[in-house]
């Protein structure tokens, strides 16, 4: 498969896994809805390189604290390689617009 093919499953996979999983239920593409969204989630951690493990372990772990009072629950359902690839996909979305 070529890298440009790679890289379009990837993200139709971790699409599929945030519908799947319920992601969308609380995090819009672009601005918070519940939590915050994807694209603000990118915009915070995008230079960070130990972001992409940290999202992954939020994901599975769940956190609170890092966006006000707002819980991310834990995903137990998510497996660790699901984890990285929406922590990836997460982090690859395009800054919001001002």
């Amino acid at each position: 498969m070529a890298p440009v093919a790679d890289a379009t499953a990837a993200e139709e996979r971790a699409r599929a896994l945030a519908s799947e999983h319920g992601c969308t239920a609380c995090h819009g593409m672009v601005r918070k809805q519940v939590g915050p969204g994807f694209a603000q989630i990118a915009d915070r951690y995008r230079n960070d390189p130990a972001a992409p493990s940290q999202l992954a372990a939020n994901i599975r772990n769940g956190s609170v604290g890092r966006w006000g009072r707002v819980i991310m629950p834990r995903q137990p359902r998510v497996t660790g390689e699901e984890a990285r690839l929406l922590a990836q996909w997460v982090l690859s979305q395009p800054s919001p617009p001002p």
